[in-house]
C-alpha cells in the first residue's frame, strides 16, 4: 500500500525495530511539543498559544523536562502569565468558599469520588492539567487509529508487526482496548492471534536477557559473551512501563 502522510511516522516507528513502536512515536511527539513550546520558533511569545498554556499549565514531569530543555526566557514567560491566571482563579475559588458546617472527624468522602472542599477541588483541576499531556493524548489517539487502519489495509504493515519485538505492556494494553471499538470480531481475532503470542515471546526474551545479565556478574562467566543482555535493564524497564530510561536529557538545539 502506498504510504500516506499520516502513516509515515508509524511506519518509521515500526521500521526502527524498537521494543515498542508507540514508545518511539511517544518520544518523537513529546520532543516535538517541547520544541514547539520552548524552541527557536518562540511560540511562547505568541499570545494565542500562551492563552492555552496559561489555562492548561503543565504537569510535574513536563515542568522538569521544560526546565531541563534549557530555555530560561521561554520558561519565564510561560510561568509569568500562567501565574497570573492561577492566582486569578485561586482568588476566585477562595472568595467563593463557604464552610459547609461542622463535620465529624470520621465523615465519609462523597460516594461519587468528589471532594467536600471546593478549594481542594479547584486545586485538583490544576494539578491534573497539562498542555503537553493533553496535546500528546490527542495525537496518540490518532496514531492508534492509524495502526488499526494499516492493520486492516496494508499487508506489508501486518507482516512487519508479526516479526517485530512487540510492544511495551502499557501500549499493548491500549492496543487491546482500542481494538474493541475499531475492529470487528473477525479482525480482532486475527490481530490477537498475532500480538498475544508476540508479546509472550518477547516478554520471555527480555526475561532471558535480564537473567543472563545477572549470570554475567558470576566470576565464572566473566569471559562469557554478553549475548544481547548489555542493555537489558533499560529495555526491560521499557517493556514493562514504556519510555526510554536510558535516554539523555532532551535539550534545546543551539
Amino acid at each position: 500500500m502506498k504510504e500516506k502522510l499520516y502513516t509515515i511516522p508509524l511506519n518509521d516507528a515500526v521500521n526502527a525495530n524498537d521494543e515498542c513502536p508507540f514508545c518511539f512515536v511517544e518520544r518523537e511527539v513529546e520532543q516535538g511539543l517541547l520544541d514547539f513550546c520552548l524552541g527557536s520558533g518562540s511560540s511562547y511569545m505568541v499570545s494565542e498559544i500562551r492563552d492555552i498554556t496559561d489555562r492548561d499549565g503543565f504537569c510535574r514531569m513536563h515542568y522538569k523536562k521544560m526546565f531541563d530543555y534549557g530555555n530560561t526566557l521561554g520558561n519565564a514567560w510561560m510561568l509569568k502569565t500562567h501565574y497570573m491566571e492561577v492566582r486569578r482563579q485561586m482568588d476566585k475559588a477562595i472568595a467563593s468558599y463557604t464552610p459547609g458546617g461542622k463535620k465529624s472527624l470520621f465523615s465519609k468522602a462523597p460516594k461519587d469520588g468528589g471532594m467536600r472542599n471546593s478549594v481542594a477541588a479547584w486545586v485538583k483541576t490544576k494539578t491534573d492539567s497539562c498542555y503537553i499531556c493533553k496535546q500528546f493524548e490527542e495525537t496518540y489517539a490518532r496514531y492508534l487509529d492509524t495502526f488499526y487502519y494499516l492493520w486492516k489495509n496494508d499487508p506489508a504493515f501486518k507482516e512487519k508487526i508479526k516479526v517485530s519485538k512487540g510492544f511495551c505492556l502499557t501500549h499493548f494494553g491500549d492496543l487491546c482496548e482500542g481494538a474493541e471499538s475499531h475492529l470487528n470480531d473477525k479482525e480482532k481475532e486475527e490481530l490477537f492471534a498475532v500480538i498475544f503470542p508476540l508479546m509472550q515471546q518477547n516478554m520471555e526474551r527480555l526475561q532471558e536477557d535480564v537473567n543472563w545479565m545477572i549470570e554475567k556478574f558470576d566470576h565464572r562467566n566473566a569471559n562469557a559473551d554478553w549475548k544481547t543482555s548489555k542493555d537489558a535493564i533499560q529495555r526491560g524497564m521499557q517493556k514493562l512501563k514504556g519510555g526510554y530510561p536510558a535516554d539523555p536529557v532532551y535539550q534545546q538545539k543551539k
